[in-house]
């Protein structure tokens, strides 16, 4: 369906309006013939009236002057935002238990993984990739030397999308994420799962 907006009034004898433009129009056309028959000129009218309109317009198109929301409010947070929120409270479990094992380790949180299998059917991820299918939800890189020589630290990489779409939103993807973060944690020390829940003897 399309949306025709209203044509201004093309003064016809029954209209007010149309009257009262015509009355305008033949008082401007007296002004002009005044000003012309004075040796006067129109220009400054002119400019004076182009500048009231690009003001008006510039006024209409400039666009949000603040946010519709405070920054103060929940919902002002985009989803990127609130994951990162759960991501932190899933991983502040295990690092109440293991924080000085943790200390070389970063969480990282990417929309997507960059990594795809060409074969969905045959893929078998190595433990560093936790997955759902063919699709991962997290990567463990361990620590090493970039290319300039430099010594990295070890990074779990949550993947944002996958993980919301398999968690939805609250206490499932929060359980979702914790689960992931202890599948990542038990990889990187080289423990198994049950222990990372525990937590050190």
């Amino acid at each position: 369906m399309r949306f025709d907006p209203p044509r201004p009034s093309r003064g016809r004898a029954d209209d007010p309006r149309g009257r009262g433009q015509e009355a305008r129009a033949r008082a401007s056309d007296a002004r002009a013939s005044d000003a012309r028959g004075r040796g006067g000129d129109l220009r400054p009218a002119q400019l004076r009236l182009s500048a009231r309109r690009a003001r008006i317009r510039d006024r209409r198109g400039r666009g949000l002057r603040s946010p519709l929301l405070p920054q103060s409010v929940p919902a002002f947070a985009t989803r990127a935002d609130n994951f990162d929120t759960v991501a932190l409270e899933a991983f502040a479990e295990i690092d109440s238990r293991w924080h000085d094992e943790l200390d070389g380790l970063d969480i990282a949180v990417d929309d997507i993984p960059r990594m795809l299998p060409r074969d969905p059917e045959s893929i078998q991820w190595p433990d560093e990739v936790t997955a759902d299918g063919a699709v991962p939800l997290a990567r463990l890189i361990p620590a090493g030397v970039d290319v300039h020589g430099q010594p990295t630290r070890a990074q779990i990489i949550l993947f944002r999308r996958p993980l919301e779409i398999r968690g939805k939103r609250g206490a499932d993807l929060l359980e979702l994420v914790h689960e992931v973060l202890v599948q990542q944690v038990a990889t990187h020390l080289g423990l198994d799962e049950d222990t990372i829940d525990r937590g050190p003897e």
